[in-house]
């Protein structure tokens, strides 16, 4: 196969009526990847705002914040990542 027609068939369900125009597909290919990659990094960012956010939760109810029990955490040398410290938290809550 073609470059052109790699290009084309690659980006033909995003491009709709450019499909014809291999310049314009690859800057929509080219944008459509940076957006990729950008999100991937702002999920990874959510995700760990929202664990935070639910250590905190479950942190509160034992009068300690989530900075105070990772530094607890740390000095006993408990080994739970932040992962799995949200889940225990809201289990714990039912």
């Amino acid at each position: 196969m073609k470059m052109r027609a790699k290009i084309l068939q690659k980006i033909k369900k995003n491009c709709n009526f450019r499909s014809a125009h291999v310049r314009i597909c690859l800057g929509e290919e080219q944008k459509a990847l940076t957006r990729a990659y950008v999100d991937r990094k702002n999920k990874k960012r959510t995700l760990r705002r929202l664990w935070i956010a639910r250590i905190n939760e479950g942190a509160w109810r034992y009068g300690s914040t989530h900075s105070g029990l990772i530094h607890d955490f740390y000095k006993n040398r408990v080994l739970l990542n932040c992962k799995i410290l949200p889940q225990v938290a809201t289990l714990d809550a039912y």
